[in-house]
C-alpha cells in the first residue's frame, strides 16, 4: 500500500513537471531579440510555405513589437493578406478597414481596397451557394454591393493599378447580380399588385443598370405597371424604349397593343 502510494506521488510530480514545462516551452517568446526585418522574414517565409495561422502571428508581432517605421505598413498589409488567406473574413475586413482609415494616401492603398473587395466578393458565397445550386442573386446583396464598392474604388482611383483590370472583371460580374436581385424585388411586386413599388423599382435598374440583361425585363415590368395604375403616358414611353432598344425582344411584341 506504501509502495503504490509513493508511486502514485512521483506519478503525479512528474505530470506536474510535464506539464509546467509545456506551459513554459508554449509561453517562450519565440521573437525575442529579433530585429523587424527578421520577423518580416519569417511572417514571409511562411506565407510562400502557405502557413497563414503561424503568418498572422508573425505579423501580429511585427505589427505589436515595431508599431513605427518602415515595417509599420507591411505588417498590416500583411496581416489583411494572412487573415484572409486563412477564411478569417472578419478579421481579414476589420483589418483592411483600419489600414484604409489611417492610410487614405498611402502608396498601396489600392492593395488594401483589392483585398477587401477579395474579401467581400468571397463572403457573398458562403460554402452553400458555392457547392449548390442556388440562385446567388436572391440572397441579401449587401456584401456583393460593398464587394463591388471597394473595386470601384480601386478602378477609379488607381485605374493604372497592377489590380484594376481584374477588379474591373469583378465589377462586371457583381453588377450583374445586383441587377438581379433588383429584378426579382420588381418581380414580386408585381405578382402582389404594388405596381408604383414595381414601376419606381424598375425604372431604379433601368437608370444605374442599363447594360445588364435585366432592362428589357425591366421596362416590360414598367408597361405593365403604369398600364394598371392608369398612366397610359408612361406606359406607352416605356414601350417605345422597350421596342426600340431590343425590338427582338418578346416581351416588346408580347405587350405591343
Amino acid at each position: 500500500m506504501g509502495l503504490l502510494l509513493f508511486n502514485t506521488r512521483i506519478l503525479i510530480t512528474l505530470l506536474a513537471t510535464l506539464l509546467l514545462t509545456g506551459c513554459k516551452t508554449d509561453n517562450k517568446d519565440i521573437y525575442k531579440g529579433m530585429s523587424a526585418s527578421e520577423i518580416y522574414a519569417r511572417a514571409e517565409k511562411n506565407v510562400s510555405k502557405e502557413n497563414f495561422t503561424q503568418a498572422a502571428k508573425d505579423f501580429e508581432a511585427l505589427e505589436a513589437r515595431f508599431p513605427y517605421g518602415e515595417y509599420s505598413d507591411k505588417a498590416q498589409l500583411g496581416l489583411i493578406h494572412a487573415y484572409y488567406k486563412q477564411n478569417d473574413s472578419a478579421l481579414a475586413l476589420s483589418a483592411a478597414d483600419r489600414f484604409i482609415r489611417m492610410n487614405p494616401h498611402h502608396a498601396t492603398v489600392d492593395y488594401a481596397y483589392y483585398l477587401k473587395g477579395l474579401i467581400t466578393f468571397d463572403q457573398n458565397y458562403s460554402f452553400s451557394f458555392r457547392y449548390f445550386p442556388l440562385d446567388k442573386s436572391a440572397r441579401d446583396p449587401a456584401s456583393a454591393q460593398e464587394s463591388f464598392d471597394a473595386f470601384k474604388e480601386v478602378v477609379d482611383r488607381f485605374p493604372k493599378s497592377q489590380y484594376a483590370a481584374d477588379a474591373k472583371k469583378r465589377m462586371v460580374f457583381l453588377r450583374n447580380q445586383l441587377a438581379n436581385h433588383e429584378i426579382q424585388i420588381v418581380e414580386y411586386y408585381v405578382k402582389r399588385g404594388a405596381y408604383l413599388s414595381a414601376a419606381n423599382r424598375a425604372n431604379y435598374i433601368v437608370k444605374h443598370f442599363a447594360n445588364t440583361d435585366v432592362v428589357p425585363k425591366a421596362l416590360s415590368a414598367m408597361v405593365v405597371s403604369y398600364r394598371r395604375l392608369g398612366m397610359q403616358q408612361l406606359a406607352e414611353s416605356a414601350l417605345k424604349t422597350l421596342e426600340t432598344n431590343f425590338p427582338d425582344s418578346v416581351d416588346a411584341k408580347k405587350l405591343h397593343p
